[in-house]
């Protein structure tokens, strides 16, 4: 059984944002600028990706 996973890219730089959303980034695995991850969709992840949704590009995997 495969798990749905979720396609997530770093659109806006970290720099200057809160530090809650900056360990969001950082939590879900994202380093740089353009930064491409493929995260499983839990409740959790979901949670962080709603938090900065404004940073992020959200395809499904």
């Amino acid at each position: 059984m495969a798990d749905k996973k979720l396609k997530l890219t770093l659109l806006k730089s970290i720099s200057g944002r809160l530090a809650a959303h900056r360990a969001c980034v950082r939590g879900l695995g994202l380093r740089r600028i353009r930064h491409t991850v493929e995260v499983i969709d839990t409740p959790e992840n979901r949670g962080m990706i709603n938090k900065v949704s404004y940073m992020l590009q959200v395809e499904e995997a």
